[in-house]
């Protein structure tokens, strides 16, 4: 497994480096300080997984997150960092996150959590894992969104395709592919599921 490291401090970094080189199929092919760095980094490595923090300067973690799998679908990102709250949960999720974890996790489970988040499995630190139970609340936050994004936006969570959803709209099909890719950029998910999870969130 390739392993990108991004964080803005070189301690951690280091220590992260330490920890997967103990095993024997972890190679951590760069590091990063920054979400703009991590981007470039990430297109020059070609990683499997991502271990992203969440607070950096300049671009942070969340939409970092987004573009890295909005340009490389394929890189699985797992969040190491030190906030636990709802919110943030939710919003790295939503990006396009595979797994989060705190950073005080034991050696041995960051080392779980980077092969679990390559199989392309979810690995969630229990103590935030209750921002994704379903009778968490919804978030009324968010941008604002144009009418027609909206209406996009509500048949996505329903599951509809973008043939199905110009069917119901009365538009063309090439014309609900561009306001879906405006509709992610706006609220900073890369793929449909996100931007239903953002939908459940934000209570639409």
């Amino acid at each position: 497994m390739r392993v990108l490291l991004v964080d803005d401090h070189a301690l951690v970094r280091q220590g992260l480096r330490a920890v997967l080189g103990t095993t024997d199929d972890c190679t951590v092919v760069g590091e990063a300080a920054t979400g703009e760095e991590a981007v470039e980094r990430a297109a020059e490595t070609a990683p499997d997984v991502v271990v992203m923090d969440l607070s950096m300067p300049g671009e942070g973690g969340v939409a970092a997150t987004a573009r890295l799998r909005t340009a490389m679908p394929a890189v699985r990102v797992l969040v190491l960092t030190t906030f636990s709250d709802d919110r943030r949960v939710r919003d790295a999720l939503a990006a396009g996150a595979t797994g989060y974890l705190l950073k005080d996790a034991a050696p041995d489970e960051v080392v779980a959590a980077v092969r679990a988040a390559a199989r392309d499995e979810t690995p969630i630190d229990p103590r935030v894992a209750r921002a994704l139970l379903p009778g968490a609340a919804p978030r009324a936050d968010g941008p604002e969104l144009p009418p027609r994004e909206r209406d996009v936006l509500v048949r996505i969570a329903r599951g509809l395709s973008n043939r199905q959803i110009a069917t119901e709209l009365g538009i063309a099909e090439r014309t609900v592919k561009v306001h879906v890719g405006s509709l992610f950029r706006r609220i900073g998910v890369a793929d449909r599921t996100s931007a239903a999870l953002w939908a459940r969130d934000h209570g639409w």
